[in-house]
């Protein structure tokens, strides 16, 4: 995916989960921070970053903080990207070959999931999760506790049960990583379900990125290590 209107610009501080300061073209800017995970090991004083402008006048801030730099690795913090991203991996038919069928937002049981998707005799759900915690070229998730995050892997169990193929998928929002693997330190529950989810059927996949200023793309597959 690429987005337009990018602008450099030097990170200040973070005054709540939703804005962010930024110092850009010598002005100090508050803009709209695009993940409301914790990112704290991102989000530092003086990190560059890069900010989208909007189109919509109206809005109370005109830019959205996009990317940041992270020593020499550039990572997307967009929480919608994992989606469009993933979006564009199944439409050039890298996880099934042809599909004939992409749905996102599909429910299922007391869940939306990310995506549904037809291929020849495959019938699957999937859901996406974006990877920005990154530590010592480890790339982890969560970041925080995420309870939806559970309910979203017993989902997928459910899934698996009732014969469809099952997906959890993991954007890796950066280009470098050893393996995957889920952040028990942070949220056990979520690492034990992630466990249950992959015995029981559940496929797994962790994706490497290529990521610019301006744009990010799937790249390939990366170890996951439960």
């Amino acid at each position: 995916m690429r987005y337009e209107n990018v602008l450099p610009a030097v990170f200040i501080d973070r005054p709540n989960r939703f804005i962010a300061r930024v110092e850009l073209g010598g002005v100090v800017e508050t803009v709209h921070v695009k993940n409301t995970g914790r990112c704290r090991e991102l989000l530092v004083p003086g990190a560059p970053v890069w900010v989208q402008r909007s189109e919509n006048p109206a809005r109370r801030t005109l830019y959205d903080l996009i990317t940041v730099k992270k020593g020499d690795l550039l990572i997307n913090i967009d929480s919608a990207a994992p989606n469009a991203v993933f979006g564009e991996y199944l439409a050039a038919g890298r996880l099934f070959p042809s599909p004939t069928l992409i749905r996102p937002e599909t429910p299922f049981g007391g869940s939306r999931l990310d995506f549904y998707a037809e291929a020849q005799n495959t019938r699957a759900f999937c859901e996406v999760k974006g990877v920005t915690l990154e530590e010592n070229g480890v790339a982890m998730f969560p970041d925080a506790p995420t309870l939806r995050g559970v309910k979203h892997l017993r989902e997928l169990i459910r899934c698996a049960e009732a014969g469809f193929s099952a997906w959890a998928v993991f954007i890796i929002a950066m280009r470098r990583a050893k393996y995957f693997t889920p952040n028990r330190a942070t949220h056990p529950e979520f690492a034990d379900a992630l466990s249950e989810a992959a015995a029981k059927g559940v496929n797994l996949l962790a994706l490497l990125c290529d990521v610019e200023p301006d744009g990010i793309t799937a790249a390939e597959q990366v170890e996951i290590r439960l």
